[in-house]
């Protein structure tokens, strides 16, 4: 199976929170895991986040700062262009999508239109996963969970 990672997918496999099994568990059974470019800020931003607020020690964030940096290399990355971009655009006026929400799953269109099926997108945005199943894709997220 194919895995496009959305930024709440994607920090349940660095976070301990509801729905980390599921993250986890897709992610093993998975041949490829794509996320888009824009994972990686926003994830960044969450760990940040979540140390801030006192969710993360110190040496935790810098475990999972370290272990995304390390786990990176091995995503495919969709790259954000400007086809893309207005891609988003269209997605977002579509179903009402927060901007990065838009980027996330015109990204994970583009994956499974060059790769194929088996897809699953994995989301724990409820707007979002319902976005993805409106355009056509199997998704995994908070109503699996």
């Amino acid at each position: 199976m194919r895995l496009y990672l959305d930024t709440s997918a994607l920090v349940k496999l660095y976070v301990e929170e509801e729905g980390s099994a599921a993250a986890r568990g897709a992610v093993e059974g998975a041949e490829l895991i794509a996320t888009s470019a824009v994972a990686y800020v926003e994830a960044r931003a969450a760990f940040v986040r979540r140390r801030h607020e006192g969710w993360l020690r110190a040496r935790d964030y810098r475990r999972v700062v370290r272990d995304l940096d390390t786990d990176w290399d091995r995503y495919l990355v969709v790259e954000v262009r400007e086809s893309l971009i207005r891609e988003g655009a269209r997605l977002a006026e579509t179903h009402r999508l927060k901007a990065y929400d838009a980027i996330h799953l015109a990204s994970a269109s583009v994956v499974y239109r060059r790769l194929g099926a088996p897809f699953v997108f994995a989301s724990w945005d409820l707007a979002l996963e319902r976005a993805a199943k409106r355009e056509g894709l199997e998704a995994l997220g908070a109503r699996k969970a």
